[in-house]
């Protein structure tokens, strides 16, 4: 099996650290990286592409709310004309940044609670991803598991790459359950190896409510801000490995 080890990166901000981000380019193939609106600025958004350029890991741009106070994962009311901006925004600043170091950005994401409110709605979902395509046509869309972007990124003719969450609860449709749930968020890295063997073995999750469903999934994506991210990154390219796996970018495994 050759999957892509994916992280969510560069979510500091001016002085205060967020993550182990250059520990974790050592494990990783991908990098999902803040464009400034979650998190992230100019000098972290270059710093994070000079390191993913010197070892060879897809760039991409994670998109969020502007909501650095609430790091992106509290709902705001944008009416979509402006969210279409905010997308070719950070996607802009990011990929500038990319290229005068010489790196490009090979895919994108949505971040927090733009993420999980794109991936429940079909009408958004297409016209954000409409904004992806005006962009750049041969950008990649890397998602958890969503009808909605499935259906609006074959509209418009993008790429996309259905990523495993290795740290988050699914339900039972493939959709990622609320933070404020109990246990919403997998930290043990031992269960956090339980879930990826079973996704490496089998190609499933077993939901929160215990209903065990189908990821068909090319990535395997871990958040870079949970504390222990480089003890669970470790523990996920350990069971990769350990059965005959091999880490590839995103961009080798998306026709």
């Amino acid at each position: 099996m050759r999957i892509d080890l994916n992280a969510d990166l560069g979510e500091g901000f001016g002085p205060w650290k967020m993550g182990e981000d250059e520990a974790l380019m050592d494990i990783i193939s991908s990098a999902n990286v803040a464009c400034g609106f979650h998190a992230g600025d100019p000098l972290i958004m270059d710093n994070t592409a000079r390191m993913a350029l010197a070892r060879g890991i897809d760039l991409g741009g994670h998109v969020g709310y502007p909501d650095l106070l609430g790091f992106g994962r509290r709902p705001m009311q944008v009416d979509t004309r402006e969210l279409q901006t905010y997308v070719t925004y950070q996607l802009g600043a990011l990929a500038a940044i990319a290229r005068v170091n010489g790196h490009r950005l090979t895919h994108m994401s949505f971040h927090g609670a733009l993420g999980n409110r794109v991936a429940a709605d079909a009408e958004l979902a297409d016209a954000l991803l409409g904004a992806v395509k005006a962009f750049d046509p041969q950008m990649i869309v890397s998602s958890s598991t969503s009808q909605a972007m499935e259906r609006a990124a074959d509209k418009h003719r993008l790429r996309i790459a259905t990523t495993f969450l290795a740290d988050r609860a699914y339900d039972k449709d493939g959709l990622l359950v609320p933070r404020a749930l109990p246990d919403s968020v997998i930290k043990a890295p031992e269960l956090v190896g339980e879930r990826v063997r079973q996704f490496l073995d089998d190609g499933t999750v077993t939901c929160y409510t215990g209903e065990v469903i189908a990821v068909p999934a090319c990535s395997i994506l871990l958040h870079g801000d949970n504390a222990n991210a480089l003890e669970l990154a470790w523990a996920i390219r350990r069971e990769i490995e350990q059965g005959g796996g091999q880490i590839v970018p995103l961009s080798k495994l998306v026709d």
